[in-house]
Order: structure tokens, then sequence, then C-alpha cells
């Protein structure tokens, strides 16, 4: 009796869990906090990684980018991940309004592009390094971050060759 008890809690257990996946999985997109626009769980065709639609608010701070001796250690031992932090310290606003599609927005949290530029995944996943390497070359051109963005959904930004980034 009691085997069958304990299976019985297992199979409603088993069924609430597959029930409560794919009902996140239907989740639509929605607009998550600080207005990042969150696309999770959407049609693959339309799915957008997170990003924040607006520039930030007037006097709104951002956290810091990586930069000077955070620079150095075991994540940044080749010239393109240096070089990376650098370029993106430079236009943390566009950032902030771009997704990254290497999917850390499921995976970590991220709200934006500038998220990873916060710690050192950008300098360990090339799809974020090459996106903010894009993102830097795109701003000098002029390009702005509405351009950048529909750029990085193109897949633009797989042009990008980190090996030659900080070679002068």
């Amino acid at each position: 009796m009691k085997a069958e008890t304990s299976t019985l809690k297992r199979a409603v257990l088993s069924l609430i869990a597959a029930i409560l996946v794919v009902a996140a999985y239907a989740v639509p997109g929605s607009v998550g906090p600080g207005g990042a626009v969150h696309a999770q769980w959407s049609d693959p065709q339309q799915d957008v990684p997170a990003y924040h639609p607006l520039a930030p608010r007037k006097g709104e701070a951002l956290p810091p980018i990586l930069s000077g001796n955070q620079l150095t250690g075991p994540f940044f031992r080749e010239k393109w991940q240096v070089e990376v932090y650098k370029e993106a310290a430079e236009i943390p606003e566009v950032l902030y309004q771009l997704p990254c599609y290497c999917r850390c927005d499921r995976a970590l949290g991220h709200t934006s592009l500038h998220s990873c530029f916060e710690g050192t995944h950008g300098a360990i996943c090339a799809t974020c390094a090459a996106e903010g390497a894009y993102a830097w070359k795109m701003t000098k051109l002029g390009k702005t971050p509405e351009q950048i963005r529909a750029g990085i959904e193109r897949k633009e930004y797989e042009s990008i060759d980190l090996d030659a980034l900080g070679r002068s």
C-alpha cells in the first residue's frame, strides 16, 4: 500500500511539474524590470532576447562595465577580450538598448547586451563579444541603437573578426 501511495505521489508531482513547464513556455513576451523587453518563450521566428527599447532615463546610472585592472586575469588572456570591454565602456547606453543572441537573458537573467559586460561573461562568450564590437563599430559609423539592433537581428555581428581586434 505504501509503495502504491509513493508511486501515486511521484506521478502527481511529475504531472504538476510538466504542467508548470508547459505553462512557462506558453507565457508571451512581456516588459520586465527597468523596461527590458522579455521575448522569452514566444514564437521562435519572432523571438528577440531581452533589451531596453529606450535609452536609460536621464540621471539613471547603469551598472559599471568592467575596466582598468578588472580586465586582467584568466578571463582576459586575449587582446580582443580587453579591446571589446574598452569599446563597450565607450557606448554603455547603446549596449543597454540591444539584445544578446547568446540567450543570456534566459540563462543568466541579463536584461540587455550591457549586462554581459558588467561581469566577465562578455569575455568568455564570442556572441556577446562580437555583438559588442559590432555595436561599437556601428556607433562610430553614426548608426542609431535601433539600426544597430536591426543589424544584430540580421546576424551582421557574425562578420566581426574577434582575433583582429586589439591588433594595431
